[in-house]
Order: structure tokens, then C-alpha cells, then sequence
């Protein structure tokens, strides 16, 4: 049995942004018809004018009238208390979902979600009953090796990198585990994870120290055993907007994203809002001058760019870096200027595999500690893997050049020590529950586990102590970066290997990846009426390819072309669509490696001159190399 893909559901949503999302997360899984609401108050109405609404999918924090208002109307009336009611929310403790259960809901989905997950979860509200696989039953498994298999989940973001490098080294025969057979899953957000987790399809998780702390605290029979990381987290400010004095306002009534509730992001966020006298909250209100979303981490650059009201994110890196990089973002803070080696993610494993299984830990956590000393002292080395361990399906475009700039970071992510600090997440679950109200205070001493880290970590020095700096720092870090602080970053993108060649005696580049081929100047089919600069087309291959002299597509003075003359073949990308065409220039030099030190922005010659086909100035000893950005040279 199924849910009808013709029932009308009611979304009702205030975010713009996040309602699109939300609506083409719908249409993916085949429903169509959907009536949108801004507010609970504005659903209310809906509700009272249609005459058969099949199913209310409703966000808790509205204006007006929020979620859970909205869910004890409706429970209110006859009329609408039989309607399958979904909360989805960033309120994701388990707090919430135990009031949005108890005042009526039929379930509870916390933001982010996919596909998959609303899914299950609007079966579960239609009282569906699934059949359970049993080989996914919780428990662990024994591999074809006869080793135990550890199933360990994960996310797309440097804080796991000492996963990667173990699986890079067990990939490559370099270690052989004596106890387990790894299995690693990356799951697309925290709530997959978390609840793989619960489920006990996985053994363990990387997961976000505030959500293993409630998943403990709500009886999930889990420990920490090791921390992922410290520090690595960035703050980010969105293009879009005048950042002018006083700074402060350009935060005010707009949204700002954070990956998840339970997070030290928003714990750390929260600390900066109201460090320079700002409300920031997930609950909405006249009162709160900084609306916080809660964002997959991998959408929130998009997110960022097609939603003006949004100022900006706190995420793990390196989506922040990235982010600058593409020109989305500016540099804010890193989370170690803020609290300084501060914890973040955490090795959790279940219960039932640390009873019966105590020797694979053992031996885990050793080789975690590693991989941790590794990508601390070859930075090159672990970037080369991030790229391949967190990007596999090249979904993320990430690049090594990202990824070495975030490990090399003095103030970023640290792995040299992963000695679980009782003391610092003691630190955590304070400010969260005290400054906070969020979450509930755990038992650290039966919530961390440190026998293994303790032979693991054995004469190793410990991390500097973590420190929650002052509100003299604050300030300095609402300050706009001067010089080198974000600079450095929004070149990252440009670095790379450049074929490079000649027009009118100026060496221009062109990026490697979009070079498809080289040939020699051949005869072109004239394509009459087409622009000067359009000399026809060339059957290459049974492959009809557009020409343009290049030359004169810049508007430099045509000549005639002479045996060093050739022709490059590139792929273009124009609204979304990627198409080949030959450019003709003078001759082709080399192809040439540029750092991003190496290479600055455009200079500025007034707005009567375009140069936005110039990606930047490439320095090669004595002589400067113009970048081209072929896409928008070409179009």
C-alpha cells in the first residue's frame, strides 16, 4: 500500500527559500498537488476554504500563528481532526518531539530532509506499516573475512577526514585491521545519521557531540569514545547586502543557517549574536532580531545565494572555504577564533558492539589517532584523499586546492589530539542548557568512555585547553577581514593547471578542464548573417563544432592566420547547458600550473570597461598571464 500521489497536501511554511525546497522535495516523490501557506493563521483560512485538504505538513516557527498552534486548532475542530499532520521543524531534540506527539501530530520530520525521509515519514503518518528487511536489523555483523564488520556513518565534511584516511589506508593494503572489515556510509545530513544510529544499521557514527549527548540522554544506549576533530567550523557572511558600521545591523531581520539545533555551531553562533547585542533564535518573533534556519550543510551555499533575506552560515568546513571561494561569501570567523580547541564531532559506537567486540575498538580508536596525526603533519596528503572520500560522485565540486587551504589553516581544524575532554564537553552542555535552554545536562562520566583513548592517546601532549574568548574579541571578529584573512580564499577556485596561448602578443590561460582538445587550423563552412567574430563550423568527428575567433570576440584586430595558428577546442557551459566550440588563436605555449598566491583579482578600469571575462591576473616571474573565464568570453 502507498499514499495517493493525487492528495492535496497544505505546506505551510514562512521561509521562501526553504518552501521551494520543501516543494520540490514533494514533487520528486510524484505529489503535485500542493497549497502553499506563509503562516499558520494564513493555513487556518486554507483550511477553512477547501474543501478537502488530504494531508498538513506545517513548520513549528511561524509568525503569526506557528506549528504547533496550528496543530491545536485543528485538533480543535471536527472537521480537520483526522487529517494526517506532519511538524517539520529545526526543533530536533527529543523534547519537541514528544510535545508536537502529545498535542496531536502524526509525526515530526526535523529540518533537513530529503526525499527519502519525508518519505517514511508521511507513511508513518498515514499509519502505513512497513515490512522490516531483516538484514537490516540492528546488531553487529560478521564479514566474509570472519572479522567483525564495523559499520561506521558519516557526512561530506573535512570534521570526519580521519575516517577517510583509514579507509584510503585499508583501500591500499597499507593496514590490515586485525579485528574488523570497515564499512563506511555517507549519508546525506545529521537526522540520517542519527537515526542509522538509533536503528543500529550502523555500528557508529561521526555524529555532532549535542546530538549524541541527547540521543544518550534520551536512553540510546551509545558512548563516545573519541573526538572526530577540534575546532573547523567557519562563519560566513552572505554577498548580498552593505556591510557597513554598525556592522551589527547587517545581521538584523534576516535569516542566518546553521546545520543543526544540537550543534556547537549554533552554540557558537548564539555566543556571537549575543556578544554583540543581538537576539538570535529558531523560534520566531518580534523580539528576535536574527531568525536562525537549520540547513543541510551541503545545500547552504545555494541556499545562501538564491535567498537575499539569508546574511549568512556557520557550517564545518570546507563548504565555507568553498563558499568564499565561488565568490558567494565573505570570511567572518573561524570557530577557534571564537572558542579555541573547541570539540565538535565525536566517534560514537553502540553498546552492542563495544560489549562484544572490545578488541576492534581498541584497535579503531588506535588507528583513528593516526589518521589524525597524519593529516596534522602531510596536509598535502590528506587533502588529495578529502577530495575523494567526501566528494566521490563529484556532486560537491570540491577541489585539493580547497581542501589544503582548510587543513593548513593555522586557526582551523585540528587533529593532532582527539583525547576525549570531559571537561570541555562539560563546557558545551552548560552554555547550551543554561544560556540556551536547549538540551538536557548528561552524566559525562557514563556518557564518555576513555579506556580506549587512554592506550590510544598514551604519551601523547594534549591540546592546548579550549577557551571561550571575551567580548573585546567579538568585536574584533565583527570587524570586516582586513588584508590576508579572506583574501587568500577567494582565489582557491582560480588555482590550477592552465593551458596558455598567444593573442596579439599577450599570453592569455585558459583552465585545463575545459580543454577538450587542440587541432590544426582546418577550412570552415561559413554560416552567412552570423557576427564577425563566428567563422563558421568544422565537422570534427562527425561532430558539428561552432568556430570563433577569439581575437575578435575580445575586439582585438583580426589577422590572418599563418601555420602557428590553431584552433582549441573547449566546452562551454550557457544556461545550464554544456556545448563544444572551437576557439581560433594565435598559437598555443604550454600548459602551466598556477598557486592561488599567484594570482590576483582583475584590476579596476572603470565601469565603461567590462572584464568580467577575466577570471584574474596570473604572476609568472616578470610577466602577468590574463585567466580567462571562456564561459563568459564566449558568451
Amino acid at each position: 500500500m502507498s499514499i495517493p500521489e493525487d492528495i492535496t497536501i497544505l505546506l505551510a511554511e514562512d521561509a521562501v527559500t526553504m518552501r521551494k525546497i520543501e516543494i520540490n522535495t514533494l514533487k520528486s516523490l510524484g505529489f503535485k498537488n500542493i497549497i502553499e501557506a506563509g503562516d499558520g493563521q494564513i493555513a487556518t483560512e486554507i483550511l477553512q476554504a477547501q474543501d478537502k485538504i488530504d494531508f498538513v505538513i506545517s513548520d513549528w516557527n511561524m509568525p503569526n500563528m506557528g506549528g504547533y498552534d496550528l496543530l491545536v486548532w485543528m485538533r480543535q475542530q471536527e472537521k480537520f481532526q483526522k487529517i494526517p499532520f506532519l511538524m517539520a521543524t529545526g526543533q530536533s531534540d527529543r523534547s519537541q518531539t514528544k510535545i508536537a506527539l502529545e498535542a496531536g501530530a502524526n509525526g515530526l520530520i526535523a529540518k533537513p530532509f530529503g526525499p527519502v525521509e519525508l518519505k517514511e515519514k508521511m507513511e508513518e503518518a498515514f499509519g502505513i506499516k512497513k515490512v522490516l528487511d531483516p538484514a537490516a536489523m540492528a546488531g553487529p555483523k560478521i564479514g566474509a573475512s570472519g572479522k567483525v564488520k564495523l559499520r561506521m556513518a558519516h557526512i561530506q565534511i573535512t570534521d570526519h577526514l580521519i575516517l577517510g584516511v583509514l579507509k584510503h589506508w585499508i583501500e591500499r593494503g597499507e593496514v590490515v585491521p586485525k579485528h574488523f572489515e570497515l564499512e563506511t556510509q555517507c549519508l546525506p545530513g545529521w537526522n540520517p545519521v542519527q537515526k542509522a544510529l538509533e536503528t543500529g544499521t550502523v555500528d557508529g557514527a561521526f555524529i555532532l557531540a549535542p546530538i549524541a549527548m541527547d540521543l544518550f540522554n534520551y536512553g540510546m544506549p551509545i558512548k563516545l569514545v573519541l573526538f572526530a576533530h577540534r575546532s573547523g567550523s567557519i562563519f560566513v557572511r552572505s554577498h548580498q547586502g552593505d556591510y557597513a558600521e554598525p556592522y551589527q545591523n547587517f545581521f538584523r531581520k534576516r535569516s542566518f543557517l546553521i546545520p543543526h539545533k544540537m550543534s556547537v555551531h549554533h552554540m557558537l553562533v548564539h555566543m556571537f549574536f549575543d556578544g554583540v547585542g543581538l537576539k538570535s533564535s529558531l523560534e520566531k518573533g518580534d523580539d528576535v532580531d536574527v531568525n536562525l534556519e537549520v540547513v543541510a550543510p551541503v545545500n547552504m551555499p545555494d541556499f545562501l545565494k538564491d535567498n537575499a533575506e539569508a546574511c549568512g552560515f556557520m557550517v564545518a568546513e570546507p563548504i565555507g572555504t568553498k563558499s568564499i571561494a565561488a565568490g558567494i561569501a565573505d570570511l567572518q570567523f573561524l570557530s577557534n577564533e571564537l572558542w579555541s580547541n573547541h570539540p565538535c564531532c565525536v566517534v560514537t559506537l553502540r553498546d552492542d558492539f563495544t560489549d562484544q567486540h572490545r578488541e576492534a575498538v581498541y584497535e579503531l580508536t588506535d588507528l583513528l589517532v593516526k589518521a589524525g596525526k597524519f593529516v596534522e603533519k602531510r596536509p598535502d596528503a590528506a587533502a588529495e584523499i578529502a577530495v575523494a572520500f567526501l566528494d566521490p560522485e563529484k556532486k560537491l565540486g570540491l577541489k585539493v586546492p580547497v581542501l589544503k587551504n582548510v587543513l593548513k589553516e593555522p586557526q582551523g581544524i585540528k587533529t593532532g589530539d582527539l583525547y576525549p575532554s570531559k571537561e570541555d564537553l562539560g563546557k558545551m552542555q552548560q552554555y547550551m542548557h543554561n544560556s540556551m535552554g536547549i538540551g538536557a545536562l548528561v552524566d559525562l562520566e557514563r556518557f564518555v568512555d576513555t579506556q580506549y583513548a587512554d592506550v590510544a592517546c598514551a604519551g601523547m601532549p594534549r591540546a592546548t585547553a579550549s577557551f571561550m574568548h571575551n567580548s573585546v574579541v567579538l568585536n574584533k571578529i565583527l570587524q570586516p577581514k582586513n588584508g590576508d584573512g579572506g583574501t587568500s580564499k577567494t582565489m582557491l577556485a582560480r588555482e590550477g593547471r592552465y593551458l596558455t596561448f598567444m593573442l596579439n602578443s599577450q599570453e592569455f590561460g585558459v583552465n585545463i578542464l575545459k580543454v577538450k582538445e587542440i587541432i590544426k587550423m582546418m577550412d570552415f563552412v561559413k554560416v552567412h548573417q552570423a557576427p564577425s567574430y563566428a567563422k563558421g563550423v568544422i565537422n570534427l568527428r562527425e561532430r558539428v563544432i561552432p568556430i570563433i575567433d577569439l581575437r575578435a570576440k575580445l575586439g582585438m584586430e583580426e589577422i590572418a592566420y599563418n601555420d602557428r595558428s590553431c584552433i582549441v577546442i573547449v566546452e562551454s557551459e550557457s544556461h545550464q547547458e554544456s556545448k563544444l566550440i572551437g576557439v581560433v588563436v594565435d598559437a598555443v605555449s604550454e600548459v602551466t600550473s598556477f598557486k592561488s598566491a599567484e594570482i590576483e583579482e582583475p584590476p579596476n578600469f572603470g565601469a565603461s570597461i567590462n572584464t568580467n571575462y577575466i577570471l584574474g591576473m596570473a604572476k609568472a616571474g616578470a610577466k602577468v598571464k590574463i585567466l580567462l573565464d571562456i564561459d563568459q568570453a564566449l558568451h
